[in-house]
């Protein structure tokens, strides 16, 4: 199908449809693998004929970066949900301590999703685009946040991208039990002391 036949749904039914669209092909690609997924697969899960799917999207791939937009940041980057997040010498380190948590949580609820996307980021240019900007996204935001909260310190988008770094190795770490000898507790610990001394030191 050419690019200039695909649809934008106006009405709701047409919108909900592509929608299950987008949910059914981000789950199988996020579960069965992007090479073990295609659109006969997807268009069975989301309850249409393959027909319907490409009136909205030209192949799989438009289907799962669609999905990447939609429900990555859920699996990735819980973090970008700054809105309550307060920073003060009170609950300085129980801030970070609660944003590493959220961020291995997820990765456990997610963690074939992780793996599938992950691999993708090495061999698809829209995937590590996307990477690349959420992650710029978090770094800025997260700023943001500490300056809102009377942390406006010298190269601040620099530290809290090393910051992100480390909560991501971390959480890798924990989730994936690279090194089982290592002791996890006593590793969290010596982050967050550090993340506290890079932003007030």
């Amino acid at each position: 199908m050419l690019e200039k036949d695909i649809r934008e749904p106006i009405q709701k039914r047409s919108i909900e449809t592509k929608e299950k669209i987008i949910q059914a092909g981000f789950e199988l690609i996020s579960t069965d693998g992007y090479h073990n997924t295609n659109t006969l697969k997807i268009a069975k899960k989301a309850g249409v004929s393959t027909g319907i799917v490409y009136q909205y999207f030209k192949d799989k791939h438009d289907i799962f970066v669609a999905g990447l937009e939609k429900y990555a940041d859920n699996i990735f980057y819980p973090m970008l949900d700054t809105s309550n997040m307060k920073f003060d010498e009170k609950n300085f380190s129980k801030t970070i301590e609660n944003m590493i948590k959220t961020y291995i949580k997820n990765h456990k609820l997610s963690l074939t999703a992780h793996e599938e996307i992950t691999a993708m980021t090495h061999s698809d240019k829209d995937v590590a685009y996307y990477f690349y900007k959420r992650e710029m996204d978090m770094t800025y935001k997260l700023s943001e946040v500490l300056i809102a909260n009377g942390i406006d310190i010298e190269n601040i988008n620099e530290k809290v991208h090393v910051i992100i770094a480390l909560i991501d190795n971390l959480c890798h770490e924990i989730v994936y039990h690279k090194h089982k000898e290592l002791d996890y507790d006593s590793m969290t610990k010596i982050v967050v002391n550090t993340i506290v001394n890079i932003l007030t030191k």
